[in-house]
């Protein structure tokens, strides 16, 4: 069983996921090692939740929300909270190896310079399929999960330096988040990781992908599916949101075409998917949050590095996203000559 002062503790937001839990908390249950605890936070739940976890779980710590949140504020509810010195971050609808948690152990002895790790996601129910290798970035206003869709191999099957983390699946030091500051409880859900790794790495703090610890996600178990008017609606106003509030303004002026690039895309994308109306509410959400964010572009407090290396960063993390984009649609037989145009033009 978990001990007592655990180096790691796993924070897992619930809502109505009763139905996940059991499949999540019994991989945990099967760990090879023992030193880690474990946090429910539910997010106001009308569907048995925390009932479930007290009777068969009662090891388990359960934070109850009187009302769903989202995301952010669940997450953060967990990280107010926590005593160990690394939150593991997981989605209800994850599947943990059994020695995903004994490799995190080895990789927070063996790479001490990194501020946070992006786990190994493989497709729940096609498990030779990549689901995230860590996060690339696209300037124009989204991240990307590496290796999506795509069979697993090279290059998912070594550790590297990534350019940040998906929070479904993400291990942080815990004195990361005095340093950069919670998960923006404005962005409610989608996105705020991305907001989350800007914050970071403008800040200086390193993310090493690690290929030894699996979980295998079945994705969307919340929400139902990757399209539907909620997401639409906030990851077209958080997708401006992280543009506005990260980005100082030299690099907001010089990104301009690549952030009409992609934002002409995802309308496009929108419209093909016939959810124009929640684009429009999104967009106009976001216009309505744009003073907030702006104000909020100081933030963190600290020393932050210079805006030409965080600028090469960018474009690193943007084009480890499109090479593997590229790669995912040559396995499909899709041609790729927009994306080479792309980076002849923009990622030089």
């Amino acid at each position: 069983m978990p001990r007592n002062e655990p180096t790691i503790e796993i924070l897992i937001p619930n809502w109505n996921g009763r139905q996940l839990l059991q499949d999540c908390l019994d991989s945990l249950h099967r760990q090879t090692v023992d030193d880690f605890a474990v946090t429910v936070i539910d997010n106001g739940s009308t569907d048995g939740s925390v009932a479930f976890l007290a009777a068969n779980y009662p090891q388990v710590r359960c934070i109850a929300l009187p009302e769903n949140r989202g995301f952010s504020a669940a997450v953060n509810a967990g990280i107010e909270q926590a005593a160990a010195p690394w939150i593991l971050l997981l989605n209800n609808d994850m599947e943990v190896e059994a020695d995903c948690l004994a490799a995190l152990q080895q990789a927070i002895e063996r790479d001490s310079g990194y501020d946070f790790f992006a786990l190994k996601m493989m497709n729940f129910h096609q498990r030779s399929y990549v689901d995230g290798a860590g996060d690339g970035i696209l300037r124009g206003g989204a991240g990307y999960r590496l290796g999506t869709m795509e069979v697993d191999g090279p290059p998912y099957d070594r550790d590297r330096d990534v350019f940040g983390a998906c929070a479904g699946a993400a291990l942080y030091r815990r004195d990361l988040f005095d340093r950069v500051g919670l998960f923006d409880g404005d962005f409610f859900a989608y996105l705020e990781d991305v907001d989350l790794n800007l914050r970071a790495r403008r800040l200086g703090c390193r993310c090493r992908f690690l290929a030894g610890a699996r979980v295998y996600h079945i994705g969307s178990a919340t929400s139902g599916s990757k399209f539907n008017p909620l997401t639409i609606r906030l990851s077209t106003r958080n997708s401006v949101n992280v543009l506005v509030k990260n980005y100082p303004p030299s690099l907001l002026l010089r990104y301009l075409p690549v952030i009409a690039i992609y934002q002409l895309a995802w309308f496009s994308f929108c419209v093909k998917k016939r959810l124009l109306r929640p684009y429009l509410q999104g967009a106009v959400a976001a216009c309505r949050c744009f003073s907030a964010m702006r104000a909020k572009r100081s933030a963190p407090a600290g020393p932050k590095i210079a805006v030409t290396e965080f600028d090469a960063i960018l474009r690193r993390g943007e084009r480890d996203a499109v090479e593997s984009i590229m790669a995912r649609r040559r396995a499909e037989g899709k041609g790729n000559g927009l994306l080479q145009l792309y980076c002849r033009l923009f990622l030089r």
